[in-house]
């Protein structure tokens, strides 16, 4: 099969109209409040690998439902205005999040330059037990 256009694509496409944020520059903002972490990896990369502290799990596949104010599935935490910074492995995924959710019109947003594997490779803090699922 043939595809129009490959995930390799997709991936470039995105980086290309979004915000990365190195690692370094993340990390300084862990105490910010006006910045929220957004973890988008799938439950068990969270209970395998840990999270950033203070991060919210926000699974890839409820994410534009969480974010858009008209959905049912709607958290309040994503219309408060802070800062997104967006991540899952090794960021792939949050680079096409990052495009969704600032095509939706949400502001302030970006996301972590190699993901969380390169969080753990610079030695940044890591929350070994995952939290759930933000719930609002």
């Amino acid at each position: 099969m043939k595809l129009k256009i490959g995930y390799q694509a997709l991936i470039q496409e995105a980086m290309a109209e979004i915000e990365t944020l190195p690692v370094e520059k993340a990390s300084d903002l862990l105490a910010d409040p006006n910045v929220v972490f957004v973890d988008i990896r799938d439950v068990r990369e969270l209970e395998r690998e840990g999270m950033i502290p203070n991060a919210i799990h926000a699974p890839r596949g409820m994410l534009e439902f969480w974010v858009d104010p008209d959905s049912p599935y709607y958290k309040p935490i994503f219309g408060e205005g802070k800062r997104l910074v967006l991540y899952c492995a090794s960021a792939w995924r949050s680079a096409l999040a990052t495009q969704t959710l600032q095509r939706m019109g949400v502001p302030n947003i970006c996301h972590l330059e190699g993901g969380f594997s390169a969080w753990k490779k610079a030695q940044l803090p890591v929350t070994e037990k995952a939290s759930k699922s933000h719930s609002g």
